[in-house]
């Protein structure tokens, strides 16, 4: 179910950033979500996994999975409208679209950016955008670096918005706008 498929992401994204040590914080169109994993579930762990009615808890074993990585983690849940034009709703919606689509016609799923810990080395390689384009060239993909900082809401709007209407990724055309900087200096 759709439900199922919401967990599955929250516990995706848990489990690769289970080693990072950092607060997260998840936005998350699925008040089923956010209310099983900040309301709900105290109860029905409690009642042995039942609701108020005696009935089991439907997705028990992604709740249970859930409830063990949320363990000593700061985990802050922030609901936000689907389909509102919220730029990381959007982009994960997109993702999401993408898999389904490969997943019917038997292709790999695009993986996409995924989670990098800020700071880790970055190899680009010939499956990355830049990456093909060099080896089309004959030129040799250059190290890169993964660089994490924080922007504000308004600002990361702006980047996917420009970024969308360009047809690249968001990470690509922020790539894009620091060399054009450091070029001009």
């Amino acid at each position: 179910t759709n439900n199922r498929g919401e967990l599955m992401a929250v516990l995706d994204l848990l489990d690769a950033t289970a080693d990072t040590g950092e607060d997260l914080k998840v936005f998350c169109d699925s008040q089923y979500v956010i209310n099983a994993l900040t309301k709900w579930m105290p109860g029905w762990k409690r009642k042995g996994w039942k609701k108020a009615d005696g009935r089991e808890v439907l997705n028990r074993d992604l709740l249970e999975s859930l409830d063990a990585a949320l363990t000593g983690r700061e985990v802050e849940f922030e609901w936000v409208k689907g389909h509102s034009n919220h730029a990381m709703n959007e982009a994960a919606d997109d993702r999401a679209r993408a898999a389904a689509t490969a997943f019917q016609r038997g292709t790999p799923v695009p993986e996409g950016p995924g989670y990098v810990p800020a700071g880790t080395p970055v190899s680009v390689g010939a499956e990355d955008a830049a990456g093909a384009e060099e080896a089309a060239s004959g030129a040799t993909a250059e190290a890169t670096t993964v660089v994490s900082t924080r922007v504000p809401a308004h600002v990361a709007d702006a980047l996917v918005s420009r970024a969308r209407a360009r047809g690249i990724h968001p990470q690509e055309y922020l790539a894009e706008l620091i060399g054009r900087s450091l070029e001009s200096e």
